[in-house]
């Protein structure tokens, strides 16, 4: 399964300059393709991002959530049968809402890891009343901060507050249920306008979780700059309630969870894919090795021990060691 990502904000906010910083920061080892979207009939972003890493669909005159929605379609779907990425990263006109795309990528069967809402720290008092940037953010878990180097400690505070106020009005929910699409969001900064490591630790292809999984010696103790990464396996004959109570009472602090696990009321294996608080199912046709589950987070090292000792079906394969 192809992991993506959205990313969204408003005009001028530095979605672009940050998006290009972020790939050459952290995906330089990954087969990356960067989707950009175009309002109006020069693509200079376009021709920014095609000289940084991996391949550019650039879509000009229109606005890939409305006009352009079958053509943004027909061209991930080229790019994965002709590049096969491992990541897709989709930005957004600053003129766009972000949750169409996020149904169009999904209807493809390529998983959405978050939607990232760019903010200018400095100038969103000039455009927070405007309805596009407030369902922007509305319709995003993951908000990332910019530019919080020009702006005081007490201003910082005040555009947090005015975000959490637009997040609860216009948080996108199911029209059917009513309920809401994203079960939580988390507010970031960037750092040096870049998106954080943290935002992407874990992205895991299934082959990966299956290799983790065959390896039973393999003493997963990653640590990297205060993010700690364990593997925990299920024990058979569970049902899928059990892995759905511990999906609810993770702590904050462990913000992704990768795996495949079988359970007895379904009649497939099921990938799991949980992300800040919001978590998705799709079934697997074949697998045949242990149920597992990779938790990601920072400082984890008491919290998973403690969901083992709660839930009686979790347990380590190996004993675990420190790394210094």
């Amino acid at each position: 399964m192809i992991q993506s990502f959205i990313i969204t904000g408003f005009l001028g906010v530095g979605k672009t300059t940050m998006l290009v910083n972020t790939v050459k920061k952290h995906f330089s080892d990954k087969k990356v393709a960067i989707v950009v979207n175009e309002f109006g009939d020069i693509g200079i972003d376009g021709n920014i991002l095609s000289n940084v890493y991996s391949e550019v669909l650039e879509i000009s005159e229109g606005c890939i959530c409305c006009q352009l929605a079958e053509e943004f379609e027909s061209g991930i779907i080229e790019i994965i049968n002709k590049y096969d990425p491992e990541i897709i990263f989709v930005e957004t006109s600053g003129a766009s809402e972000p949750f169409p795309i996020f149904l169009s990528l999904q209807n493809l069967g390529v998983s959405v890891e978050g939607v990232i809402c760019v903010v200018d720290s400095k100038n969103i008092s000039s455009y927070k009343e405007n309805s596009t940037a407030k369902y922007q953010i509305g319709g995003s878990n993951i908000i990332v901060l910019n530019k919080i180097d020009l702006v005081t400690e007490s201003e910082l505070e005040v555009v947090k507050k005015d975000l959490i106020e637009i997040k609860e009005e216009f948080d996108i929910k199911n029209t059917l249920t009513g309920k809401k699409v994203f079960n939580s969001y988390v507010i970031k900064h960037a750092e040096q306008g870049i998106l954080s490591k943290e935002l992407f630790e874990g992205i895991y292809k299934i082959d990966e979780i299956v290799g983790l999984a065959k390896d039973y010696k393999h003493e997963d103790h990653t640590i990297k700059d205060s993010i700690t990464q364990r593997v925990v396996y299920l024990k058979d004959d569970i049902e899928f309630k059990n892995l759905d109570e511990v999906l609810k009472t993770l702590p904050k602090n462990i913000y992704r969870v990768k795996g495949v696990v079988r359970v007895k009321d379904v009649p497939k294996p099921i990938v799991i894919n949980y992300s800040f608080g919001n978590v998705s199912f799709e079934e697997l046709e074949e697998y045949f090795e242990p149920s597992i589950l990779i938790f990601i987070g920072e400082s984890i090292n008491n919290d998973v021990p403690q969901l083992v000792e709660k839930f009686n079906f979790l347990y380590f394969r190996i004993k675990w060691t420190s790394k210094t």
